[in-house]
């Protein structure tokens, strides 16, 4: 069973018993064989594919037919997919055919092997799908290579002819047999990869947010009473109540929150307030985006399909509305965590409770850190546009055969521009809680807090006059993408 948290121990556990143990495989070809030779109408194995299901293709033409859909479905645009995606493309696909439902034949089996111990990569066009049949043009790329065809992902991310690297490696282009094509094109591969490797981030992404919130919260001399056990217990929904535990251990010995606990302030705006019921729903919508896309990992999603005692049976398991909707639902989770961090910048600029307004003692001369939170705000207002659900358009394929499809690819590339977005909205905050921080000394914030302050500090320093904002930008990256933060506060965070 692949699980997102420990993605890549379980794939890599996955394909080296692939690799050792192809039995399932095998058993499945030899019952598609057998079906075969018996003589009867297989769908996509001795006939047409889509509109053109109903003419049949005779025998000494199985193998054209396969290497056709192949070159005739790879017709993908746009800009690669991520290496990184691609892979995990590749490692699911294998994981996908080894579960042994797919009748894929023992040759094009084991080539798909050797591409992934090789790390050949296949170039793949991120755009061409419309999520059912699965991903047909991104999954026709992932697979031309076998035949010496289409391409691989260059170090550059560029396309390299894919026959030179494979003479390069001594790897000859395999003849497809009965079905290997469409086994190869149907299934959910490219949206469910893009998936995965988004919530894997994302998991990290909101303890990165309880943080940071934090960090503001400290430096804005918030209150810690909207934090409170008792608060979360009679609305305990599991993410609201981590997040505001999570506050609590990240406040516990601050001398900030000493000084002001009696200061009359009644309440906070809800970008400090809210904290945990607004992370908290974000937790939860990717709790539920991550049992989906196990379960979607861990499936059969091609077409037709081969079970004991021999049947072929045609479904619709490679439709990605499952994976849609929650691809869907997680862009709008990811996008509600960068738009109450802009607020919480937005409320450090303002000049609250002693700190400088723009956080500069000199401005006018110097505009201080006004202009992040324009892009903070633009990244925001763009999010809103890519969180409108693909999963609600659909539009007729193959003249109407395919008549309801899912835009489950479309959900899945908007959603890796709204992490983008989300991350460097929240290395706005880091950068702006952690300068807003510096003035209240000699006064210390909680532990947690402290901690985290001292590490980004050893990279990015107190600024009092305007300067080049990426020096800073660039390394506040590196820590939202890095585990080291995280890592520095573990014991303060829960999940």
């Amino acid at each position: 069973m692949i699980r997102i948290a420990t993605l890549y121990e379980d794939l890599g556990a996955s394909m080296g018993a692939l690799r050792a143990d192809p039995a399932r495989v095998l058993r499945s070809r030899a019952l598609l064989d057998e079906a075969i030779d018996s003589g009867g109408i297989h769908y996509g194995v001795n006939t047409g594919f889509g509109k053109l299901a109903s003419k049949r293709i005779p025998p000494d033409k199985l193998r054209d037919l396969q290497r056709n859909i192949l070159l005739s479905h790879a017709v993908g645009v746009g800009r690669p997919v991520p290496r990184e995606i691609a892979r995990l493309m590749l490692q699911l696909k294998i994981h996908a055919l080894g579960l042994g439902y797919s009748g894929v034949s023992e040759t094009t089996f084991r080539m798909l092997l050797e591409l992934e111990s090789a790390n050949l990569i296949p170039y793949i066009p991120c755009k061409g799908s419309v999520g059912a049949s699965g991903d047909l043009a991104p999954l026709a790329h992932l697979a031309l290579p076998l035949l010496g065809e289409g391409a691989f992902l260059g170090e550059d991310d560029h396309a390299i002819p894919a026959g030179p690297v494979l003479a390069s490696r001594g790897l000859e282009p395999i003849e497809l047999q009965a079905k290997d094509g469409i086994a190869l094109l149907n299934g959910t591969q490219l949206m469910t990869a893009y998936g995965a490797f988004i919530l894997n981030r994302a998991k990290a992404l909101v303890r990165l947010a309880d943080l940071i919130g934090t960090m503001s919260l400290e430096a804005l001399q918030g209150s810690a009473t909207p934090f409170d056990e008792r608060i979360h217990a009679v609305r305990p929904h599991p993410g609201q109540v981590r997040v505001a535990g999570n506050v609590r251990r990240l406040l516990e010995g601050s001398e900030i929150l000493e000084s002001h606990r009696n200061c009359g302030k009644v309440q906070d705006p809800y970008c400090l307030r809210c904290m945990p019921q607004v992370h908290g729903a974000s937790r939860d919508a990717f709790d539920h985006a991550i049992r989906v896309l196990e379960t979607e990992m861990n499936a059969v999603t091609d077409n037709p399909l081969v079970f004991e005692p021999g049947d072929i049976v045609s479904g619709g398991n490679f439709h990605g509305q499952p994976v849609a909707l929650v691809l869907d639902f997680a862009a709008i989770a990811l996008a509600e965590l960068a738009s109450i961090s802009e607020r919480r910048v937005y409320l450090l600029l303002e000049g609250h409770d002693g700190l400088p307004t723009l956080l500069m003692k000199e401005t006018g001369l110097n505009s201080g850190f006004m202009i992040p939170q324009y892009t903070a705000a633009a990244l925001v207002s763009e999010n809103k546009i890519l969180a409108h659900p693909a999963s609600v358009d659909s539009i007729p394929t193959s003249l109407g055969q395919e008549d309801h499809v899912s835009m489950g690819a479309t959900a899945a590339v908007k959603l890796l521009q709204v992490l983008d977005n989300v991350e460097h909205v929240m290395a706005i905050e880091l950068i702006t809680a952690a300068q807003a921080l510096d003035y209240r000394r000699p006064l210390r914030p909680g532990a947690g807090i402290a901690h985290a302050h001292e590490l980004i500090r050893e990279r990015i320093p107190h600024r009092e006059a305007d300067y080049y904002f990426q020096e800073d930008l660039t390394p506040a990256i590196e820590m939202i993408r890095s585990p080291e933060l995280v890592n520095t506060v573990s014991d303060f965070l829960d999940a």
